[in-house]
């Protein structure tokens, strides 16, 4: 395993990050096709063992469970030290600003539970879930901060956003000596690149590390054209943020899949070999222990300037799907 150190932190987390969006009661959360605790506790034990130390997970992940699995797992198999704990909150919402809940009562609550359901009493890398319109950002970093100072929380981050948005966050943070966004998280994969406009840049400048979610477009990157999987299959989220572009996706997918078969490997290891030339560390979802050796794997694989452009040049402008096409007032 390679590890690097996150952004401008002294986290050391390991090449490939863990996603657990897939651990938890399905019957709580949007997605049917999540894993009960057994296995998700396999398959985190597997990864563990790999040397897979970062975890990524939210409290919106099956209402919470996701967070409980996590936080059971480590109880269970490991060392609290020896895991990097991701985990994301929401802004508040509408229900709850009419009722008159502030912000720091917000986000101290939501904290709590995480660190409840999580079985810790901190959080290596806490990230605001998406952008929220209805709190001034000045108000949220000093919290944050102050969740620093009060040592629940090592690290910040931000997920969903624009460019000029955590480059704002991050400016009126540092004229006032608060922590900084040191992460973001968004979608971004050999299919749909639109974080490379002014979102890569930006980070790449100021060192912050990009941990970006759908690294395999929900499988669509993993797969010989015609194959499929339960996720593919039942996850209707995922179908929606691909569906207008599927057929020039197509090409692209035969283009790593041709590149898989002449160097005789997976094409999620061509995908994701591609992805990490780019970023910190991928959030890898994982179903079954195989997507962890794939993942891995990848780690160890040079593309070429010239294999890296083959993979590239026929991608075109996709409009912003999921939760970036509602990042707006």
């Amino acid at each position: 395993m390679e590890y690097i150190y996150l952004g401008n932190s002294d986290l050391k987390v390991s090449k490939v990050c863990l996603g657990c969006m897939g651990f938890g009661e399905a019957k709580k959360g949007m997605h049917s096709w999540t894993l009960p605790y057994q296995e998700s506790k396999d398959i985190m034990k597997y990864a563990l063992l790999k040397g897979i130390n970062f975890f990524d997970t939210a409290m919106a992940y099956q209402g919470g469970t996701s967070e409980e699995y996590v936080g059971r797992f480590i109880k269970e198999c490991a060392k609290r030290e020896d895991i990097i704990i991701a985990t994301k909150f929401h802004g508040r919402t509408k229900e709850q600003i009419e009722a008159g809940m502030s912000v720091r009562d917000h986000i101290e609550t939501c904290l709590n539970n995480s660190l409840k359901r999580l079985q810790t009493d901190y959080i290596d890398l806490y990230i605001l879930h998406e952008w929220d319109y209805h709190t001034p950002i000045e108000e949220t970093m000093n919290i944050l901060n102050d969740m620093i100072l009060l040592k629940k929380v090592r690290y910040i981050g931000i997920s969903n956003c624009y460019a000029w948005q955590i480059a704002k966050a991050n400016e009126i943070a540092k004229k006032n000596g608060w922590a900084q966004f040191i992460s973001v998280q968004g979608h971004y994969n050999l299919i749909f690149r639109e974080e490379e406009r002014e979102m890569k840049p930006y980070c790449d400048l100021h060192h912050i590390a990009m941990t970006p979610y759908s690294a395999l477009a929900s499988g669509r990157l993993a797969k010989h054209p015609g194959m499929s999987s339960k996720r593919m299959r039942e996850d209707n989220y995922a179908k929606g943020k691909y569906k207008a572009t599927e057929e020039e996706d197509l090409k692209i997918i035969h283009r790593v899949e041709e590149l898989a078969n002449k160097k005789g490997v997976s094409m999620t290891e061509i995908s994701l070999a591609w992805l990490m030339s780019q970023v910190a560390s991928p959030i890898i979802g994982a179903t079954k222990c195989h997507h962890i050796d794939g993942a891995i794997k990848a780690i160890d694989i040079q593309l070429s300037e010239e294999e890296k452009k083959y993979l590239e040049e026929l991608y075109v402008p996709h409009a912003l799907v999921g939760v970036m096409a509602h990042n707006h007032e």
